[in-house]
C-alpha cells in the first residue's frame, strides 16, 4: 500500500464518510474528517424537532446501483432496522393526482388536456441538430402539450433558473424520455405505467431518518478520526496545511474536499485568480425545508403515497414527501400523527422570501388538497440548505475542465454532490462511491468511475 500519511477529508457527508470508510478497510489508519457543522450526514443529515418529529433534508430514500453502497449500508444497519416501500410518486396537475412518470399516465388528466398532449407528441421531433439548452430538448422530446403541462413549470420550480440556461447532459436515468406509441396506447388501453426507474422501491430507516445511516457509517470508523464545528477557512497547498476557523490549523499529505466546489477553490491559497473566478461561475440552489406534523391520519388518498410532484404555482414547493409514510416512527406518536415534508428551490432569478415561506407552504397544502383547513398542525419545522442543488448551467462542464485539473495539480482531489458538481451522479450511493473510489485511486492507482474526470 502507498504510504499516504495523513489523510484530511473536509465533510462528514456519504462521500467524506465513504472515503474514509473504505481507507480503514484498505489498512490505512491516519484520517481525519473535518465536519463545518454540528451533526453528521451533510445533506442526508435528519433531526428531530422540538416536538420530537424527526425530519430529512429533503425526500431522501435508499436506492442503490452499487453492491459496495449495499454492503456498507447493510452493515451499518441490521435487517430489523429497515422498512422496504414500493414507490408510489404522483404529480398533482389539473387538480388531481397522475401517477409518475406523468408522460406515460396522461389519460388521467381531463380529455382536452390528455388529447393536447397527444397533439403534441405528433409534432415532437427528436431529429435535427442537438437542441441547444434543456428548455428546447422538452420540446422537442415531449412536444407541447406535456412541455407545458409538466415538464417546463415542474422543472422551472426545481432548477429555480431558466431552463434555457441549463444543459441537458445530465438527464441519463433522472428523466424518463418517451416512447410516443406507449404512451398513446396507454391511454388507449386505460393502462398505467408507474415502476420506471431505479428507485422503483426502496428502502429506509425503522428510526432515526435517512442521517441514522450514516450516524451509524460514522460509529464504525469511530468518532476519534471525525471532528465537528471544524470550519475550514483556508488551505496552504504549498505547507500542506488546512487552515480552521478558530484559527487552528491540521497538516495533511492527501486531501479530499467534498464542501462546494466554489468555496473550496476560493479557499485555496495559491490556486490562480483566473481559476478562482471560473469556480466562482458554477451555479446552484438553496432547499427550503419545511415540515409540517399533524394530529391524525392521513386522508385515504395520502395513505400509501410516498411523494408527489407540483408543477403549477398554487403552491411554492415542487415536492412533498409523506413522510410519516417512510416510517411511522417519523412521528412521536405513531398511529395517531402524521407528517408532511416540502421542497421549496430557490436562487438570485427565483428568490423565496423566508419570512413567508412557512405560511405559503401551509396555504399551498391547502390549495392542493393535502391537508384541510380543519386539521391541526401540532408542529413546524424549518431548514434552509444553502447549497441544494448543483445546476447543470450550459457552461458548467466547461468551468468543470478547467477547475478540477487546476486543483489535482496540487494535489487537492473534489468530490461528492457538490464537490464535484454534478447532479447527475449526485445520490447517496453515487456520493459514497466517489468517495470509495477516489480512496481506491491513491492507495492503489486504481480508475475512477463514478466521478469521471471532466479534463
Amino acid at each position: 500500500m502507498a504510504n499516504l500519511g495523513r489523510v484530511l477529508i473536509i465533510g462528514a457527508g456519504p462521500t467524506g464518510l465513504g472515503a474514509a470508510f473504505r481507507l480503514l478497510e484498505l489498512g490505512h489508519r491516519d484520517v481525519l474528517l473535518l465536519e463545518a457543522s454540528d451533526v453528521i450526514g451533510g445533506l442526508a443529515a435528519s433531526y428531530v424537532d422540538e416536538k420530537g418529529f424527526t425530519w430529512d433534508v429533503g425526500g431522501h430514500v435508499q436506492f442503490s446501483h452499487y453492491p459496495y453502497f449495499d454492503a456498507l449500508v447493510e452493515r451499518a444497519l441490521g435487517p430489523e432496522d429497515w422498512l422496504r416501500h414500493e414507490r408510489q410518486s404522483w404529480v398533482w396537475s389539473r387538480g388531481r393526482f397522475v401517477p409518475y412518470p406523468f408522460q406515460y399516465n396522461i389519460r388521467h388528466l381531463p380529455p382536452e388536456d390528455s388529447k393536447r398532449c397527444l397533439d403534441g407528441l405528433d409534432h415532437a421531433s427528436a431529429g435535427g441538430p442537438p437542441p441547444a439548452n434543456f428548455a428546447e430538448w422538452i420540446l422537442r422530446r415531449f412536444g407541447v402539450g406535456i412541455a407545458e403541462l409538466f415538464m417546463i413549470p415542474y422543472n422551472l420550480k426545481v432548477w429555480a433558473y431558466p431552463l434555457e440556461q441549463l444543459s441537458y447532459g445530465w438527464i441519463g436515468e433522472r428523466v424518463a424520455t418517451i416512447d410516443a406509441q406507449r404512451a398513446r396506447e396507454n391511454v388507449r388501453l386505460g393502462r398505467d405505467e408507474v415502476s420506471w426507474g431505479p428507485n422503483n422501491t426502496f428502502r429506509f430507516p425503522r428510526r432515526g431518518g435517512t442521517g441514522e445511516v450514516w450516524r451509524r457509517v460514522a460509529a464504525m470508523i469511530g468518532t476519534a478520526r471525525i471532528r465537528l464545528r471544524a470550519q475550514v477557512s483556508s488551505i496552504d497547498a504549498g505547507r500542506r496545511r488546512v487552515k480552521l476557523s478558530d484559527g487552528g490549523e491540521e497538516p495533511f499529505d492527501a486531501l479530499l474536499n467534498t464542501g462546494p466546489l466554489d468555496r473550496f477553490a476560493r479557499g485555496v491559497e495559491g490556486l490562480s485568480g483566473a481559476i478562482q473566478e471560473r469556480a466562482a461561475g458554477l451555479r446552484h440552489s438553496t432547499t427550503h425545508v419545511v415540515g409540517i406534523g399533524l394530529r391524525g391520519q392521513p386522508k385515504r388518498e395520502l395513505a400509501k403515497k410516498c411523494w408527489i410532484y407540483f408543477p403549477e404555482a398554487d403552491c411554492p414547493f415542487y415536492r412533498a414527501t409523506v413522510f410519516s409514510n417512510y416510517s411511522p416512527h417519523n412521528v412521536p406518536e405513531p398511529g395517531r400523527q402524521w407528517s408532511l415534508l416540502t421542497e421549496t428551490s430557490a436562487s438570485p432569478m427565483k428568490p423565496v422570501d423566508e419570512s413567508t415561506i412557512v405560511d405559503r407552504t401551509i396555504e399551498g397544502l391547502r390549495n392542493t388538497g393535502l391537508i384541510d383547513p380543519r386539521d391541526e398542525i401540532v408542529s413546524v419545522w424549518r431548514h434552509t440548505a444553502p447549497y441544494g442543488y448543483p445546476t447543470p448551467t450550459l457552461d458548467r462542464d466547461a468551468i468543470l475542465a478547467e477547475v478540477q485539473p487546476a486543483l489535482e495539480s496540487k494535489g487537492l482531489f473534489s468530490r461528492g454532490r457538490f464537490g464535484a458538481w454534478r447532479y447527475e451522479v449526485s445520490n447517496q450511493d453515487h456520493s459514497v462511491m466517489q468517495g470509495v473510489e477516489w480512496a481506491d485511486r491513491i492507495v492503489s492507482g486504481k480508475t475512477e468511475t463514478v466521478f469521471r474526470s471532466p479534463a
